[in-house]
C-alpha cells in the first residue's frame, strides 16, 4: 500500500512538471488529459503527504519523550504526540476510502425518472413534490435541470416525468435515490382526515454519451404524434411529439416538451441512450448481484427505500435506519444529511468487503 501511494506521489510531481512544459502548455488536449489525471489523484496525494509528515512528527516527538525533559515541556510534547497519533488514524481511514474502486459514472450528469405508483391522484401529487424536492436540491448546488418528458394530471400531479440534471458529481450524489418512495399523509382532497399511503417510483440513470452506447438507425422505429396535456387532451395541432422504439430491446421513450420535432427527437434519444446504458450496467453487474444486495448500492427499483410521514414530520430511510424529524426541510431540497449518511454507509460496507489494509 505504501509503495502504491509513493508512486502516486511521484506521478503527481511528474504531472506538475509536464503541465509546466511548453509542449503540453501549447496542446489543449494534452493539458486537459494531464489536468484531469492530476485532479483525480490529488486527494490521495495530499492525504499521503500529510500522513508522512505526521509520521515524522510522531517519530520526533517519541525521541523527545525518550529523552530528558522538564515536566512542562514533556506535557506539551506528549499532547502533540497524542494529537499526531489521532490524526494519523483519521488519515488512514480517509486513505482507505479514497483507495476504494471508484464508480466510473460518479462525475456524470444524471437522468431521473419519477412515476406515480399506488395511490392514484395522491401518488401523482407526491411525484410532483419529489420533482420539486430534487429541483430545489439541484438549485442549491447550482446544477441545471432540463425536462425531457412530462405527463401531468388535471390537478398538477405528475403521472411521469423524465429530466436531466447537469452538474459536477450529480450522479455520485443522487445515485442512491433509485427505488420506491412511500408517502403517508392526509390528502387535500380527503374530507374525513383519513391517512393515505401512496408510492412513487424513482429511477436514477447516469447520462450516457454517444461513444458508450452505439445505436443503429435501422434498430429504431420513430413515430410522431400530437403533444397532449393533462388528461390526454391534445394541445398541439402539429405532430411534434416523438416516440422512439428500440426494436432489439423493445424499449420505448416519448418526448413532447418541445414544439420542435427535431428537439423532441434529440431529447428522446438522450433518454433512450441512458436507459440502454443502465440496462447494460445491470447485466454487467449480475455476477456480483449477491454482493450488491449487501450494500447500499443504487437499489432495486422495486425496493421501498424511504418513507415520508407528514403527520409526524418524519423521513425514514429504511436501508440505513436513518430517521429525521424535519420533513419540511427535506421536501425543500435539504437532502445532504441523508445523502451523506448513505454515502458513508456504502463506503463502510465496501471497506468491510474489501478487508482492512494498513497504509504503512
Amino acid at each position: 500500500m505504501h509503495d502504491k501511494l509513493r508512486k502516486l506521489d511521484e506521478r503527481y510531481s511528474e504531472l506538475h512538471q509536464k503541465l509546466a512544459s511548453e509542449e503540453v502548455y501549447s496542446s489543449p488536449s494534452l493539458s486537459s488529459k494531464y489536468l484531469k489525471e492530476q485532479k483525480e489523484i490529488a486527494p490521495l496525494v495530499n492525504a499521503y503527504r500529510e500522513y508522512t509528515r505526521l509520521e515524522h512528527d510522531v517519530s520526533y516527538a517519541r525521541e523527545l519523550l525518550d529523552g530528558t525533559l522538564d515536566s512542562e515541556m514533556r506535557a506539551m510534547v506528549q499532547e502533540e504526540y497524542e494529537n499526531a497519533r489521532g490524526r494519523i488514524e483519521e488519515i488512514e481511514r480517509e486513505i482507505k476510502v479514497l483507495l476504494l474502486p471508484r464508480d466510473p459514472n460518479d462525475d456524470k450528469n444524471v437522468i431521473i425518472e419519477i412515476r406515480g405508483g399506488a395511490g392514484g391522484e395522491e401518488a401523482a401529487l407526491f411525484a410532483a413534490d419529489l420533482f420539486r424536492m430534487y429541483s430545489m436540491y439541484s438549485e442549491n448546488r447550482k446544477w441545471k435541470i432540463e425536462i425531457l418528458n412530462l405527463s401531468e394530471t388535471f390537478i398538477k400531479g405528475i403521472k411521469e416525468i423524465s429530466f436531466v440534471i447537469e452538474g459536477a458529481g450529480a450522479y455520485s450524489r443522487l445515485k442512491f435515490e433509485s427505488g420506491v418512495h412511500r408517502v403517508q399523509r392526509v390528502p387535500d382532497t380527503e374530507t374525513t382526515s383519513r391517512l393515505h399511503t401512496s408510492t412513487v417510483t424513482v429511477a436514477v440513470l447516469p447520462e450516457a454519451e454517444d461513444v458508450e452506447i452505439e445505436i443503429n438507425d435501422k434498430d429504431l422505429q420513430i413515430d410522431t404524434f400530437r403533444a397532449s396535456g393533462a388528461g390526454g387532451q391534445h394541445v398541439n395541432k402539429t405532430e411534434s411529439a416523438i416516440r422512439v422504439t428500440h426494436l432489439p430491446s423493445g424499449m420505448s421513450v416519448e418526448c413532447q416538451e418541445e414544439r420542435s420535432q427535431h428537439k423532441n427527437k434529440e431529447r428522446a434519444m438522450k433518454l433512450l441512450r441512458s436507459r440502454l446504458y443502465d440496462l447494460e450496467l445491470t447485466r454487467q453487474n449480475s455476477d456480483i448481484a449477491a454482493q450488491r444486495k449487501s450494500q447500499v448500492g443504487t437499489g432495486d427499483r422495486a425496493e421501498r427505500i424511504r418513507t415520508y410521514n407528514f403527520p409526524q414530520s418524519r423521513v425514514t430511510d429504511h436501508r440505513i435506519g436513518l430517521t429525521l424529524y424535519r420533513i419540511e426541510a427535506v421536501m425543500n431540497g435539504d437532502l445532504d444529511e441523508i445523502i451523506d449518511a448513505l454515502t458513508t454507509a456504502d463506503q463502510a460496507e465496501k471497506l468491510r468487503l474489501s478487508g482492512d489494509e494498513d497504509v504503512g
